[in-house]
């Protein structure tokens, strides 16, 4: 059995899809995957987050155990013998601790960075206010949704489902070297989005290629209620 590196709860996600040119992540797809499509559509999406009550192999680590993450990932997918493994590979990761950067990029070589974050979740009765906020070269970047304060079950084949139901992370080690790692969590549930707010330096933080977005406007936002998760020890392809 493998053994699990992290457990932690992921809240209120909102999420922010944009249908992209699949030649701009070429040169980040992992080895030994290639890019998964929604009614071939290739999307990216920007997800705001919390993590609560976060444990590195079953301990709490003190001003560690709930902050903010914000990510822009994109979706890939890997033949394993007979079976497609569903993922997600990552552009890039803001949280607001040094040691969480480090942790990450050293472990798992991801691509995270270390910038002040900051959140906000109202409830207004019958709505859900939820907004995320990360300061880059002296000014805030952030989006902010409100939603319907009920969640719903995800449909069967949705786009919501396509989007969720991701279940491994892969990394890009160099050209011959992949790192695998599983996810675990039970099927989310959504709040139907009413409204939403982007104000984000898409390039400036992501590359020139990324800078089109932010002119555009998203194919879709969600916020997922979330659950609690656990992240198992990351293994390689090769």
């Amino acid at each position: 059995m493998i053994s699990t590196f992290l457990t932690a709860e992921w809240r209120k996600l909102a999420i922010i899809n944009y249908s992209i040119d699949p030649d701009i992540l070429n040169p980040y797809i992992p080895y030994k995957t290639e890019l998964d499509l929604w009614n071939d559509k290739c999307y990216v999406s920007l997800v705001g987050f919390r993590f609560l009550n976060t444990k590195l192999k079953g301990i709490n680590i003190p001003f560690h155990i709930n902050f903010e993450e914000i990510n822009l990932r994109f979706y890939v997918r890997y033949k394993d013998g007979h079976l497609w493994k569903r993922g997600v590979t990552f552009i890039k990761e803001i949280v607001p601790k040094p040691a969480l950067t480090f942790i990450a990029n050293t472990v798992y070589k991801e691509k995270y960075i270390t910038l002040p974050t900051r959140h906000e979740w109202i409830d207004n009765n019958d709505s859900l206010n939820v907004s995320y906020g990360w300061n880059h070269k002296g000014d805030w970047d952030s989006i902010s949704l409100t939603a319907d304060i009920h969640p719903q079950d995800i449909i069967a084949e949705s786009e919501e489902e396509f989007i969720t139901e991701h279940y491994w992370g892969y990394t890009q080690l160099d050209h011959y070297q992949t790192s695998q790692y599983q996810v675990e969590h039970p099927r989310w549930k959504m709040h139907a989005v009413k409204n939403f707010t982007i104000a984000v330096r898409f390039g400036d933080l992501y590359g020139a290629a990324f800078g089109f977005l932010k002119d555009s406007l998203p194919d879709s936002v969600m916020l997922a209620e979330g659950s609690r998760i656990a992240v198992k020890v990351a293994d390689k392809l090769r």
